[in-house]
């Protein structure tokens, strides 16, 4: 009996040995590979870089080496006057810039190939436009007003070109910095991505406006709660949502904080947490934030600080709080703004005073490599990669 038990034994282990042998990868294993296989990294990158300033000639067209970071020398896509702020409509066939200028203006181009043809420009009905946004069926672009502190939709046509505006708010409010908070400052304007709310950051007045959209009517309608605040005085400046949108963060231009609030079911901000942009002990005489973005993986967030010329960079958690990851000194001198590649793996950034573009490669877990690579591209401003 007990011989054939033991024969028994070994058969068994036999069999389990054979089939471990012949068991193919864990499907999760299998699924990433996969993946991995299905996603190759791009040979290249091409990205628009919007410019503001007396060396500005319009928006420039650069290709990033995706192997190396290298930047190609920047050619001229189409030449306009202070296009500070540039962003592609979703299906990248289309592109539109600001005109920041005492009569504001937004100009629509076609994408054709490596140039831009102006489709048409249309008024913002606001002085000093500095930032706009395409809606997600890129049926209306809404632009933001700095001068006058007042948000505005204008559609969009079948062919690119915009239509005169449907709708138009002023904001109103002051702030406790007299020299940069007398009247209301709009800074920046973000469809959030599930609601389809329009958030826009008003430097002046320390509120991120809340408006509900109507896409086929081009219609702005404030919000209940109309807005959410940070602390007075600080500025806000440019804002990011989480891909969830669950979570949004804003740059605080004179406060020099990132400030992250989670967005409610009624599309309030919910203030979580506040935390500086600058290590700690350094010198914040002449120093403002300027850009934000998170990551696409929603893991990893990016603020850049002009005139301590530095990007920090923070882990996001579960819970939408941040955490510090890294501060990167030496980044071209005034980083007015930056963009990363649709697929996380790239950073740009836009020195203003500097007159550069560098790039950084960013590691699997969110920190930047600085890849020693840049490129002259004078009074560069703003940097909006192609999906």
């Amino acid at each position: 009996m007990n011989t054939a038990r033991l024969l028994l034994a070994a058969l068994a282990a036999a069999l389990v040995g054979c089939q471990s042998a012949d068991t193919p990868a864990p499907a999760p294993a299998a699924k990433a590979a996969a993946k991995k296989a299905a996603k190759p990294v791009p040979a290249h990158y091409v990205f628009y870089v919007g410019t503001s300033g007396a060396k500005a000639q319009g928006v420039l067209r650069c290709v990033l080496d995706g192997k190396t970071g290298k930047i190609s020398a920047p050619t001229v896509a189409a030449e306009a006057k202070s296009a500070s702020y540039v962003a592609l409509s979703p299906d990248a066939k289309f592109l539109y810039a600001t005109a920041e200028a005492a009569d504001g203006a937004v100009a629509a181009y076609a994408v054709e190939g490596e140039k831009l043809r102006l489709l048409n420009t249309e008024a913002s009905k606001g002085k000093g436009p500095t930032h706009l946004a395409v809606d997600a069926a890129r049926k209306n672009l809404v632009v933001v007003n700095y001068g006058s502190g007042s948000t505005t939709a204008l559609p969009i046509k079948a062919d690119g070109s915009l239509a005169a505006a449907t709708s138009s708010l002023q904001h109103v409010g002051t702030g406790p910095n007299v020299a940069r908070q007398s009247g209301p400052h709009a800074h920046g304007v973000y469809f959030h991505p599930k609601s389809g709310r329009a958030y826009v950051a008003d430097l002046g007045t320390d509120d991120i406006f809340i408006y509900k959209f109507d896409p086929e009517k081009g219609l702005l309608t404030p919000n209940k709660p109309k807005s959410g605040r940070v602390t007075a005085g600080e500025g806000p400046r440019h804002l990011a949502f989480h891909p969830s949108g669950k979570f949004a963060y804003v740059n605080t231009e004179m406060g020099l904080n990132v400030v992250a609030f989670s967005v409610e079911r009624n599309g309030g901000l919910k203030q979580l947490q506040s935390l500086p942009t600058l290590p700690a002990g350094a010198d914040s005489k002449g120093v403002s934030t300027a850009e934000i973005f998170v990551r696409p993986d929603g893991k990893t967030l990016y603020v850049s600080n002009r005139g301590h010329d530095s990007i920090a960079v923070y882990s996001i958690g579960q819970d939408g709080k941040l955490a510090l990851l890294q501060h990167v000194p030496g980044t071209p001198a005034t980083p007015r703004g930056f963009g990363l590649s649709a697929d996380g793996r790239w950073l740009v950034c836009a020195g203003q005073k500097s007159g550069t573009l560098n790039a950084y490669k960013i590691a699997r877990d969110g920190k930047l490599i600085d890849t020693k690579q840049s490129v002259e591209a004078p009074a560069a401003a703003a940097v909006v990669f192609v999906p």
